[in-house]
C-alpha cells in the first residue's frame, strides 16, 4: 500500500480534488457561469467539433513552439557572448533586466501595431516571455565551470572554441535544460497573451470569446487544454534530457 501510494499519490490527489469540485457545485447549486462543475466543462467540449478544437491548439502551439525555437536561436548565442567579454555583460545585462522587468502585457498592443495582426508579432511576444531565463541560466552554467579546468586548457593551448564546446557547454547542459524546461512553459504563457491582443484563433482567443460570451464551461475546458499542452512540453524537454544527456540530470 505505501508504496502504491508513492506511486500514485499526484493522481490520487487530482482525482480527489475532482471529486470534491464536482459534489461543491452540485450540494452548493454554484452558478455555471460563476464556476462550472467538471462535468459541465466535459459536455462544453462536444460544442465544438474536432476540427475546429484541433486548429485552435495548432495555433496555439505553432505561436508557442515558434517563440520558443527564436528565443533558443537568440539566447544560447548571447549568453556565450556574455560569458566571452565582461564589457559586452555589462552592456547587455542591464537591457536584458529592462526588458524582462517591462510587462509584456502592457507592451504586447505596441507590438501588434509596430508590427500588424499576423503571426510576426505573437511570435515575438512569446520570445520576449521566454528568453529570459535560457540567458540566464546559460550563462551561469558556463561560468559553473572549475577554474582548475579552464587554467588547463589554457596550459594545454587549447583553441577558444574548444574551451567552450568541450568544457564550458558540457557544465552549462543541466543548467540550459533546467532553462528550457521553464521556457517552454512561460511560451505557452507567451501565446495566450499574444492571443488575447490580437487573434482569431488559438485557445487564448477561445477563452476571450467564451468569457465574453458567458459560455465559462468552454473557457474552462480551453484552459485545462491550455495546462494539458503546457505539460505535454514539459514532459518532451524532460525526455530528450533523459534520452540525450542522462548524465546531466544529476549532474546540478
Amino acid at each position: 500500500m505505501r508504496a502504491f501510494l508513492e506511486k500514485y499519490i499526484a493522481l490520487l490527489a487530482l482525482i480527489a480534488a475532482v471529486l470534491l469540485w464536482e459534489g461543491a457545485c452540485r450540494l452548493f447549486a454554484i452558478p455555471v457561469f460563476i464556476l462550472p462543475s467538471p462535468s459541465a466543462i466535459f459536455d462544453s467540449v462536444s460544442s465544438l467539433d474536432a476540427g475546429r478544437w484541433l486548429t485552435h491548439i495548432t495555433a496555439t502551439l505553432s505561436v508557442a513552439l515558434s517563440g520558443f525555437l527564436l528565443a533558443i536561436v537568440i539566447a544560447l548565442p548571447l549568453a556565450i557572448a556574455i560569458v566571452s567579454s565582461k564589457l559586452l555583460a555589462r552592456l547587455v545585462l542591464p537591457w536584458l533586466i529592462v526588458i524582462q522587468s517591462t510587462p509584456v502585457v502592457a507592451i504586447a498592443p505596441i507590438i501588434v501595431v509596430t508590427l500588424g495582426s499576423g503571426m510576426l508579432p505573437r511570435v515575438v511576444i512569446t520570445t520576449l516571455i521566454s528568453f529570459f531565463p535560457l540567458v540566464i541560466s546559460t550563462a551561469t552554467g558556463m561560468n559553473a565551470v572549475p577554474a582548475e579546468l579552464l587554467e588547463l586548457s589554457k596550459t594545454l593551448r587549447a583553441p577558444r572554441n574548444r574551451e567552450y564546446w568541450q568544457i564550458r557547454m558540457p557544465y552549462a547542459v543541466p543548467y540550459i535544460f533546467s532553462a528550457l524546461k521553464v521556457a517552454i512553459t512561460l511560451s505557452i504563457i507567451g501565446a495566450v497573451v499574444a492571443e488575447f491582443v490580437a487573434a482569431d484563433q488559438g485557445l487564448g482567443y477561445l477563452i476571450l470569446f467564451s468569457t465574453s460570451s458567458f459560455k465559462i464551461p468552454l473557457a474552462f475546458a480551453s484552459l485545462f487544454l491550455l495546462v494539458v499542452c503546457s505539460l505535454t512540453l514539459y514532459g518532451l524537454v524532460s525526455w530528450l534530457q533523459r534520452r540525450l544527456f542522462p548524465w546531466s540530470i544529476d549532474a546540478k
